[in-house]
């Protein structure tokens, strides 16, 4: 079966400039609908603290049904009553934040196999870039075992630095598939931590394609994470809308995260998220944009975009 046709550049382009494009024809609605949805950051940024089962029935309520785990150390005596309690609710227990090997033994107890997201190395010194890829890979590899040993994909995710980029992830995938066999090793791609790759997105998304294993998203606005904007709930940032058009036309149908990151009351935080998934996605296809959410967590002023600097006299 050939590959899905992507975009053309000129679409894409248009996009990301804010021109007014042609309406998706295909519905991409499933993308975005909440069973396709993770809720990811919601245990340690969570200034309620709840605990399992209160994290568990807030999950259910919102409608979602997978959950990407994030800890601390005091969080891991609760690993077993986590899964205990995402069970009771019918949720998935769908990606697991590092490693510990007292979750590895729970999730062999338990017949689990969540996605295993650990932060992509970014080798230090004066490096080559093969170099740096085959350092990225001999920093994985006991990683890549443990996880191939426990029947759990592996994931990259993107958090600055030489790993962070969409290129090299890529790279340390593609060596590792090759020279390793690992085949249960993608990526995880967080657009909180892209906000300097904005403007070639959608050939980032379109490398990343193959080894994507899920996408998280983020209110994005131009230099953001240099203007105290680094998290935003969506539909509040100036690029949301584009940069998802970019999602739904690229043939990417796998899960969707929605981050709670701001150490807010995490549930706000994701109905935010929520309210402005559902009002960006009819846009997709042409439904007019209507009111914009009020986000029920306050956002921060909006700060003055970064002073262009004046060329130097010559």
């Amino acid at each position: 079966m050939p590959p899905p046709r992507l975009p053309s550049l000129v679409f894409l382009t248009a996009l990301l400039l804010g021109a007014p494009a042609t309406p998706l024809s295909a519905e991409p609605a499933p993308l975005f609908d909440r069973p396709n949805l993770v809720a990811w950051c919601i245990v340690p940024f969570d200034s309620v603290k709840r605990g399992p089962a209160e994290r568990a029935a807030m999950v259910r309520q919102l409608g979602l049904t997978r959950v990407a785990y994030d800890w601390r150390a005091e969080h891991v005596p609760q690993f077993e009553q986590e899964i205990l309690e995402y069970r009771k609710q019918g949720l998935e227990f769908f990606a697991f934040w590092s490693v510990h090997e007292e979750a590895f033994k729970l999730f062999e107890k338990h017949q689990l196999h969540p996605q295993i997201w650990v932060t992509a190395p970014s080798p230090s010194g004066q490096l080559s870039r093969d170099e740096q890829i085959r350092k990225a890979i001999a920093q994985l590899l006991p990683v890549v075992e443990r996880t191939r040993k426990a029947g759990c994909p592996l994931g990259l995710y993107n958090h600055g630095g030489w790993g962070g980029e969409p290129e090299n992830l890529v790279a340390v995938c593609e060596a590792l598939r090759r020279h390793h066999d690992a085949r249960h090793v993608g990526i995880v791609y967080n657009q909180h931590h892209g906000h300097s790759h904005v403007d070639r997105f959608a050939t980032a998304l379109a490398a990343m394609q193959p080894y994507l294993l899920c996408l998280n998203l983020n209110g994005l606005t131009r230099d953001g994470d240099q203007r105290g904007l680094k998290i935003q709930p969506l539909g509040q940032g100036e690029l949301d809308l584009p940069l998802l058009r970019i999602i739904a036309a690229s043939g990417y149908r796998g899960p969707i995260g929605i981050i709670g990151h701001t150490n807010d009351d995490v549930e706000l935080r994701l109905r935010d998220n929520l309210d402005g998934l559902d009002w960006l996605v009819p846009q997709l296809t042409g439904a007019p944009a209507g009111p914009r959410p009020t986000p029920r967590v306050p956002l921060p002023p909006t700060p003055a975009a970064p002073a262009k600097k004046k060329a130097a006299a010559k």
